[in-house]
């Protein structure tokens, strides 16, 4: 069964990359997304002999990243969304609440070694008290009684690790699926996915539990699978939303800022 099942991901990602190679190649206007058009022209707004604070974000990849944000958007309008839809449609609210509490929960693994790391006391503490509490009386975190209690949630992870012990930005990024990041936080997205599947499907499952190889990855498929769609659900950010001619100048400044202040924020 597991064999099918990778069978039929395979088979999924390669679609996905054909699209993606397709995106890439052609040379496809902006006006030909059908979103809302921008209100006004750049020309009313910007002077090519003038430096704005907007273009300061190091860019260098910034052909590619463009079109990883259009291929972004398709993916999402005829994709990604129309799953989340069908999501949100079948689950009660309940039971979508319940499903994000269990990934925040499980998150919590992140956020303490990374807090650990920047030698944060009471974000350490806080984690491990939420952790306890949320896996033991709210079954497996599919509750969240710590926040009820007042206990704060203290997300970190290997990025804000990274630029804590002064690590830069480097260039700015995006790519497909996952969106806006730059060269340090995809080091450390890569750092944190590599030490929680190392904790959860091989320390936890495997050797804890008892777990077959065979049957840890289908969990981890599984897993994947739904956290996916459940941090889409949650993320309200749509591309080409905005209707500005700035849009992608906007995204980058504004998610170059929000890490610098998730770094400082200590």
């Amino acid at each position: 069964m597991h064999r099918y099942i990778y069978s039929t991901l395979q088979i999924l990602i390669l679609v996905v990359l054909a699209f993606m190679l397709t995106s890439c190649g052609a040379k496809q206007a902006t006006t030909d997304l059908q979103v809302e058009p921008a209100k006004r022209p750049i020309s009313e707004f910007v002077r090519d002999d003038v430096e704005y604070v907007i273009d300061r974000t190091y860019d260098p990849w910034e052909p590619f990243n463009r079109r990883m944000y259009r291929f972004n958007y398709h993916f999402d309008r005829f994709v990604f969304l129309p799953i989340v839809k069908t999501y949100s449609f079948i689950l009660p609210d309940f039971a979508e609440d319940g499903v994000s509490n269990f990934f925040n929960n499980v998150r919590e693994i992140k956020n303490f070694y990374n807090n650990v790391l920047q030698l944060q006391g009471e974000g350490t503490v806080d984690t491990v008290a939420r952790f306890g509490i949320n896996t033991t009386i709210g079954i497996l975190g599919v509750w969240d009684p710590a926040t009820r209690m007042g206990i704060e949630r203290h997300p970190e992870d290997f990025g804000q690790t990274l630029g804590h012990y002064g690590v830069g930005n480097g260039p700015f990024v995006v790519w497909p699926i996952f969106g806006p990041s730059n060269l340090r936080d995809t080091t450390g997205m890569i750092a944190d996915r590599i030490t929680m599947d190392y904790i959860i499907y091989k320390a936890i499952l495997d050797d804890g539990m008892g777990y077959s190889s065979d049957d840890r990855d289908q969990i981890k498929l599984v897993a994947t699978i739904f956290n996916a769609i459940d941090t889409r659900h949650r993320t309200g950010f749509r591309y080409f939303g905005s209707g500005s001619p700035f849009e992608y100048e906007l995204i980058k400044m504004f998610y170059t800022e929000k890490r610098n202040l998730d770094i400082k924020k200590h």
